[in-house]
């Protein structure tokens, strides 16, 4: 691909599935947040997931991201595709986060962002037309993008923590 646009719409898509749920947190609250865990624990004490992975956020991240993709020129189905596996990576990140002792919204740089942007971007490469350089291109342009926006969301009061 390697053409700079279309790396940016894909970069879009990606910031939309992983951002739309915390927006929806912001707006429905407590509403509708059953965690995908259902609040159960493994056998060292601590959530599969926690509490702030929802079924809420999962829904969300593939009706924005089908919503989103054919203004960005990718078909519905290519959305849904790209945020089922961002959310199967992020879902990834919180169970390691979970057995390692981590809490909730707890720091972990790279991998809070990595496993997100690389798992749908590798497997849809493809489908979105990229090569190993655009897959690194836009994985680094993910993280840099979700540190600045992070903090961005958090000053206007949408996000809980800076990062």
């Amino acid at each position: 691909m390697s053409d700079p646009v279309a790396l940016f719409r894909v970069l879009v898509l990606l910031a939309v599935a992983n951002f739309a749920p915390i927006i929806a947190t912001k707006l429905l609250g407590s509403r509708f947040s059953t965690p995908l865990d259902f609040h159960q624990k493994l056998r060292d004490g601590n959530p599969v997931f926690g509490a702030g992975k929802t079924i809420r956020g999962l829904v969300v991240s593939l009706a924005a991201t089908a919503l989103v993709a054919p203004l960005l020129g990718f078909p519905p189905s290519a959305g849904i595709s790209l945020a089922s596996l961002s959310m199967a990576g992020d879902l990834t990140a919180s169970f390691i986060k979970r057995r390692l002792g981590l809490k909730a919204h707890a720091q972990a740089f790279g991998l809070d962002q990595i496993p997100e942007a690389l798992l749908p971007l590798v497997f849809l490469r493809d489908r979105l037309g990229l090569d190993g350089i655009d897959i690194v291109t836009v994985v680094a342009a993910f993280i840099i993008g979700e540190v600045i926006l992070s903090r961005i969301l958090f000053r206007l009061g949408l996000r809980e923590t800076p990062y």
